[in-house]
């Protein structure tokens, strides 16, 4: 399973712009046989609080993220700004196959301390999805603080985190995409934007880290970069049926 995550600093609310300059990027690997393509958070906008005008019901981004998956024959994944027929406003995830199809995930854990719960609703399911022999969870940002969230009971394959994480929280975003990959015996990928916004300088960071918390490869600070990366299946099965940790975990249910 090849992977990329694209670390870019996005033009503030301008999609078109986004769009344009994420064609080009993707198109440079044409022929390498990716399968997943990782985006940031709100990729083609800038993490807005404030969406009333700005966004409408996503068709312009899922048609754009259908036409990329099936030019690359690799999934597309990464949040936007929407808004749904009950007039609500989600920070909905994407996950394009290059037949089409697509599954969403709307962000559970709202960063409430940045005004983005006051703005949009909370997502309610937790959501995995099945893809070329894996299975990945699908995460946005702020979901990462919440571990119960994203606890494995062997039923995926990898995490992936679509982010805008900003600089004075760097310390967070390294430690914690470590220990998600560690507490749940996968691999994760991670992809945040670089650049700024009227609110926020972003040092991207962005990374894959295997199931012992080891650095795959990470993108250099403040500046664009395409991690792309092969993950071991095979490794990780051995892995996990050498140190089978989900056996002694402990059971709880989630109420959501």
């Amino acid at each position: 399973m090849k992977v990329m995550a694209l670390q870019r600093p996005l033009e503030w609310t301008d999609t078109a712009a986004n769009l344009s300059m994420f064609t080009e990027a993707i198109s440079r690997h044409i022929g390498e046989d990716i399968d997943v393509i990782v985006l940031p958070e709100m990729f083609n906008t800038g993490l807005i609080m404030q969406p009333q005008g700005i966004v409408d019901d996503g068709t312009e981004v899922l048609t754009w993220m259908r036409q990329m998956a099936q030019r690359m024959n690799a999934a597309i994944t990464g949040s936007t700004a929407v808004q749904t027929e009950d007039t609500t406003f989600r920070n909905r995830l994407y996950f394009v196959q290059p037949d089409g199809s697509y599954t969403t995930y709307d962000k559970r854990h709202l960063f409430y301390y940045g005004g983005e719960g006051e703005a949009f609703r909370r997502g309610q399911e937790r959501v995995i999805v099945k893809f070329r022999g894996w299975r990945f969870l699908l995460q946005v940002c702020y979901d990462l603080r919440y571990p119960c969230w994203a606890r494995c009971h062997d039923d995926y394959d990898a995490i992936i985190y679509s982010a805008n994480w900003p600089i004075n929280r760097q310390l967070a975003w390294d430690t914690l995409i470590r220990a998600r990959a560690i507490e749940n015996q996968c691999y994760l990928i991670g992809a945040n934007r670089c650049g700024d916004d009227p609110r926020c300088t972003y040092k991207g960071m962005s990374a894959v880290i295997d199931f012992f918390g080891e650095t795959v490869c990470q993108a250099e600070p403040y500046r664009e970069a395409d991690l792309v990366v092969e993950l071991d299946m095979s490794r990780l099965q051995r892995y996990r049926e050498k140190f089978p940790l989900m056996e002694d975990q402990d059971r709880y249910e989630l109420i959501v």
